[in-house]
C-alpha cells in the first residue's frame, strides 16, 4: 500500500507589510500571538510596523535585577526571546510573522537576515553599523541602535526588531538594556538629519521584502477589525 505525502505549500510571492501607526504594546502582542495561533499553510507571511506607547518588555530570560528603576513606565513580561528593552514614539518596531518552515529558513538564519536588514538600512543613510557574534542586535561604535527578539511557535516566527529612529531614549537608563549594565543606546538621527519615520518605514520594508525574496509588497493600513 503506497503512502501519499502531503503537498507542501508553496511560498506566497508577495509580503503583506501592515502600518498600524502607533498602538499599545499588549494589544500588538496578543494580536501576533492570535495569527500566529490561527494561521494555516497558505496564510499570508506578514510585517507589521508600528509604533509604541511607552512599555519595558521583559523577555523570557529577562531577569528582574536588569527592571533598575522603571518608575510610571509599565513593565510587560512576554513571550520573546532576550532580555529587557524600551520601546516608545519615535522607536520603529518590525514584527515578522513568517512562515520559517515554508521559508525553509531557521531561527539563525532569520536573526542574521533580520540584522543584514537593518545593516543594509542604516548604510543608505551613511551609517556604518554591524552585527555581534555574541549578542543580538545592531551595533554603531560598540553602542546599540536596534535590538530584536523573535519567538517561534508551529514553524512561523513572530515578534522582532526595535529600531531607534527619533525618541527619547533616557527611559534606557532606567533598566540595563538587554541585560548590559552601562550599554549606550543611540538612534538613528543622531547620525543624519532630516530623518522622516514613515520613509524609514518604507526603506526597510523594502529591504526585508529583497532579503526575503517576495516578488511584491502589498501594503495594508491598520487590522481588518479596526
Amino acid at each position: 500500500m503506497s503512502s501519499v505525502s502531503k503537498p507542501v505549500a508553496a511560498k506566497p510571492s508577495s509580503l503583506f507589510i501592515r502600518q498600524l501607526g502607533r498602538r499599545d504594546y499588549s494589544s500588538v502582542w496578543h494580536a501576533m500571538q492570535n495569527y500566529t495561533d490561527t494561521r494555516h499553510a497558505l496564510s499570508n507571511d506578514e510585517i507589521w510596523l508600528v509604533e509604541h506607547d511607552p512599555v519595558f518588555t521583559q523577555g523570557q530570560a529577562g531577569k528582574e535585577e536588569h527592571l533598575l528603576f522603571p518608575g510610571d513606565i509599565p513593565v510587560v513580561k512576554v513571550d520573546r526571546g532576550g532580555q529587557v528593552t524600551y520601546h516608545g514614539p519615535g522607536q520603529l518596531v518590525a514584527y515578522f510573522l513568517l512562515d520559517i518552515r515554508r521559508l525553509k529558513i531557521g531561527v539563525r538564519e532569520l536573526v542574521t537576515q533580520i540584522e543584514e536588514v537593518l545593516v543594509e538600512l542604516l548604510d543608505g543613510y551613511g551609517v556604518n553599523a554591524y552585527a555581534k557574534a555574541d549578542a543580538p542586535g545592531v551595533y554603531v561604535d560598540e553602542k546599540k541602535i536596534a535590538s530584536l527578539g523573535l519567538r517561534i511557535r508551529k514553524g512561523c516566527s513572530f515578534h522582532g526588531l526595535a529600531l531607534n529612529v527619533d525618541m527619547d531614549l533616557s527611559p534606557f537608563d532606567r533598566i540595563n538594556p538587554c541585560g548590559y549594565a552601562g550599554l549606550e543606546m543611540i538612534q538613528l538621527c543622531d547620525y543624519t538629519q532630516d530623518i522622516k519615520f514613515n520613509v524609514v518605514q518604507q526603506d526597510i520594508a523594502r529591504i526585508i521584502a529583497q532579503h526575503l525574496d517576495y516578488e511584491t509588497i502589498e501594503n495594508i493600513t491598520g487590522f481588518t477589525h479596526d
